[in-house]
């Protein structure tokens, strides 16, 4: 899902986000953060996904942030909350993070506790993925998200070219093609997104590639270099960790 204003619902309306905090308190450093965080956007944050605990101690989004395009460019509009709830003592935790694609979002969420299959974007509230590949690369980041560091991402949420930008590196040095770029691109027409997924040697040239798409280059992303003796061992999913030295999100 690219970086446009999620549409309403089936219903006509934006979902609102409820984060099931009343009657519970926290200390004064993490009531403070998530003041900061959540609280003072909070009606700005549309959930695309959530999941919730039976027992109600465990709440996991997938959020979208509409006041991130007023910030400066290129900032990720996404973010992955986590909430904790002590019933007993009827005080909280959280964790967040702010990251470029919903797939890494559910990444992050999942390594955190979050079931995969629950923690599916609700359908009409954005662009649909245009075909399989998509599809297919989206499962894959949220499975195995832990595989990979974020380096480096760009949102460019201009209507005439609206496109993410990821850089990816590999944590494991055997993999093939060891830094990735994906990049998705919204069709405003047909109002669906592609996802696509290059492979590279050095973070240069992945880095390189993502400064001549945002300057209007539209070469394909070269295709991921197959594996050889590596194997790719079983998903046991994390989020992204950390980044490429030199570059911001």
């Amino acid at each position: 899902m690219p970086s446009t204003e999620p549409a309403p619902a089936a219903t006509g309306r934006m979902p609102e986000l409820d984060v099931r905090l009343d009657g519970f308190e926290a200390d004064e450093k993490t009531a403070d953060a998530f003041f900061y965080a959540i609280g003072v956007i909070e009606d700005q944050l549309v959930p695309l996904a959530e999941h919730h605990t039976a027992d109600g101690v465990h709440s996991f989004y997938v959020l979208h942030d509409s006041t991130a395009t007023y910030d400066h460019s290129g900032v990720s509009q996404f973010a992955a909350l986590y909430l904790q709830r002590d019933m007993e003592e009827r005080t909280f935790r959280f964790e967040h993070a702010i990251l470029p694609l919903p797939a890494m979002a559910q990444s992050w969420l999942i390594h955190r506790g979050c079931p995969l299959e629950a923690i599916g974007l609700t359908e009409g509230l954005g662009p649909a993925p245009a075909d399989e590949v998509t599809l297919a690369l989206e499962r894959r980041l949220a499975g195995d998200g832990d595989h990979y560091a974020l380096g480096y991402s760009y949102t460019h949420d201009d209507p005439n070219d609206m496109v993410i930008l990821v850089a990816l590196r590999a944590l494991d040095e055997r993999a093939p093609s060891p830094f990735r770029v994906m990049a998705l691109e919204l069709d405003t027409d047909t109002w669906t997104y592609t996802l696509r997924e290059g492979g590279f040697a050095t973070a240069t040239e992945a880095l390189q590639w993502c400064d001549d798409r945002l300057s209007g280059n539209t070469n394909p992303l070269p295709p991921v270099r197959p594996a050889a003796s590596f194997t790719c061992p079983v998903p046991k999913p994390k989020a992204p960790a950390s980044r490429l030295p030199g570059r911001g999100r």
